[in-house]
C-alpha cells in the first residue's frame, strides 16, 4: 500500500506484549484497502500471470503467458444542470509475456473498449468516459522488455505503473499505462524505484482516439521513491519533477512543479480479531515555468477492522492556501486519503484554504461486500471572496463467487452546496460492472 501510519508509545506496548496473536492478525489484515479510491480501483483489478522461465532460447514463445480480462460497464449520469448521458461498453485487455531467458523477457498487451450501441446514449446523450466520444476506444497499452536479475528489474517500453503520483487508476473499463524507463531494485520489505515518464494514456487521459497518448510534460516526468515494509510499517518518501507541457492536447495542461512525497503507516493487530490502522501524509509542490501548482497538503486517516470483515474508516486531508496557486495529485487518481470516486480536493485548492474529511465502513459476507463513503470537501474563500462546499457519496456492491468473475455496483452522487454553477450542478452516477479474467 502507498499509506502511512503513525503509532503512540501505548500502541506499540500492546504489539510488544501480545506479539503472537500480532504476527497472526497483522499477517490477515495488512493488506486491506485504506481510502475509498483504493476500494474501489480494487474491484476488478486485472492480475498478471507469473512469468516462466524457458531453458532454451527457442522456447521463450512456446513457454509464454496469456492473460487478460473481459469487462462489461454500464455507466449512467443523472445531471441536474446539463444533459443526461449514459453508455454501455464491453471491452478489457489481452497480455502475451514471453517466458524469461537469461533474466530477459518482452510483453505486449491490447486494451479496448466499445460502446454497446442500443444500451448508450446517442450525440450529447452518450457517456464518453467508457470508450471515447467516438464509441470506440483500442490501443497497445503495454509493450516492454524487461531484465531481471535477483532485487533488480530494468523495463524499458508501455508498461503498467502504481506510484502515489502515477497509478493505473482502474475505475472504468480502460486502466492508465505509461511510457517509461524504469529501474526497480527489491530486497527484504526494502524497495528502491525511479525512472522517467514520458506519455500516458487511459481514461484520465480523455481517451482521445485520434491522439490517445499525451504527454507527461516536454521533457517528461523523472521520479524516484524509496518505500520500507513490514508486518507492521509502511513508509515511503517519492520524489517527483514535473516539466513543462505547452501541447494543447495535453491531457492535464502545464503542471510543471516538483513535488515531494511521505507517507508513513502502522498496522497495529490488537487481538486475532481486531485491528487499527493509522496513517498520515504529506505532500509539498513548488511551482515550475509558471504552471500554477504549488501547494502544501498533509492526511491523516485511521481504519479499525473487526473479524476480518467490518471496517470502519476517517480520513482527512488539509490543503494550505497558495495565492492563485492550486495543487496537482498526478496523472491518475491521486494518493490522498480523502480521494472519493470523483471528488479529489484539487478541484477547489487554487487560492483557497481547503480541508476534506471522508467517513465510512466496508463489509464482507462470504462473497459479497458492501461499502458506503462520505466525503465534505469544504473551500474556504479564495481572494475574490468566492467558496466552495462539495459533498459526494459512494455506495459501493461486490460480488465475487470466485477469483476470476466479478460483479460489482457503485452509485455516486455528488452535491454542490455552495454554487450550483462552478461544478456542474449536482448529478448521480450509477455503474454496473461484469468482469471475467482468464
Amino acid at each position: 500500500m502507498k499509506k502511512i501510519v503513525l503509532s503512540v508509545s501505548l500502541a506499540v506496548l500492546m504489539l510488544n506484549s501480545n506479539a503472537n496473536a500480532a504476527d497472526e492478525a497483522s499477517q490477515k489484515v495488512k493488506d486491506r484497502e485504506h481510502s475509498v479510491r483504493d476500494v474501489i480501483d480494487e474491484v476488478a483489478k486485472p492480475k498478471d500471470k507469473e512469468v516462466t522461465t524457458a531453458e532454451e532460447l527457442k522456447n521463450i514463445f512456446k513457454d509464454g503467458t496469456v492473460s487478460g480480462q473481459v469487462r462489461m460497464l454500464y455507466s449512467g449520469y443523472d445531471n441536474s444542470g446539463a444533459e443526461n448521458q449514459h453508455a454501455t461498453a464491453i471491452g478489457g485487455q489481452l497480455k502475451f509475456e514471453l517466458a524469461e531467458f537469461n533474466g530477459f523477457n518482452a510483453a505486449v498487451e491490447f486494451t479496448t473498449s466499445h460502446d454497446i450501441g442500443f444500451a448508450t446514449g446517442d450525440d450529447a446523450k452518450q457517456n464518453s468516459e467508457i470508450s471515447s466520444e467516438e464509441g470506440s476506444y483500442t490501443e497497445l497499452s503495454q509493450a516492454y522488455i524487461n531484465y531481471k536479475n535477483g532485487g533488480l528489474n530494468l523495463r524499458v517500453g508501455r508498461q503498467l505503473i502504481d506510484t502515489p503520483l502515477a497509478d493505473s487508476d482502474d475505475i472504468r473499463v480502460i486502466l492508465n499505462t505509461f511510457e517509461a524507463y524504469t529501474v526497480t531494485y527489491e530486497n527484504e520489505g526494502l524497495m528502491l524505484m525511479g525512472g522517467l515518464l514520458t506519455r500516458w494514456q487511459g481514461t484520465d487521459t480523455g481517451l482521445s482516439s485520434t491522439n490517445p497518448w499525451s504527454d507527461t510534460g516536454e521533457d517528461g516526468t523523472y521520479f524516484g521513491g524509496v518505500s520500507y515494509s513490514t508486518d507492521f510499517i509502511d513508509t515511503s518518501v517519492w520524489y517527483y519533477d514535473i516539466s513543462k507541457d505547452d501541447n494543447p492536447n495535453s491531457a492535464t495542461g502545464n503542471v510543471a512543479n516538483t513535488s515531494l512525497y511521505a507517507d508513513i503507516s502502522l498496522h497495529m493487530a490488537l487481538s486475532n480479531d481486531y485491528a487499527l490502522h493509522t496513517s498520515a501524509q504529506y505532500i509539498n509542490q513548488s511551482e515550475s515555468d509558471n504552471s500554477g501548482i504549488e501547494s502544501s497538503i498533509y492526511g491523516a486517516m485511521a481504519e479499525f477492522v473487526m473479524f476480518e470483515d467490518f471496517a470502519v474508516s476517517a480520513a482527512y486531508n488539509k490543503s494550505k492556501k497558495q495565492a492563485l496557486k492550486g495543487s496537482f495529485s498526478g496523472f491518475g487518481g491521486g494518493t490522498l486519503y480523502t480521494n472519493m470516486d470523483s471528488m479529489i480536493i484539487d478541484a477547489i485548492t487554487v487560492d483557497r484554504d481547503v480541508q476534506a474529511v471522508v467517513a465510512g465502513f466496508t463489509y464482507t459476507y462470504n462473497d459479497f461486500g458492501f461499502m458506503y463513503a462520505y466525503g465534505d470537501f469544504d473551500g474556504k474563500a479564495d481572494s475574490l471572496g468566492a467558496k466552495e462546499h462539495i459533498v459526494e457519496q459512494n455506495i459501493g456492491f461486490e460480488y465475487t463467487p470466485n477469483e476470476n468473475l466479478t460483479i460489482a455496483a457503485i452509485y455516486v452522487k455528488n452535491e454542490d452546496k455552495e454554487n450550483s454553477q462552478s461544478n456542474g450542478g449536482d448529478w448521480e452516477n450509477i455503474r454496473a460492472l461484469i468482469s471475467y479474467s482468464f
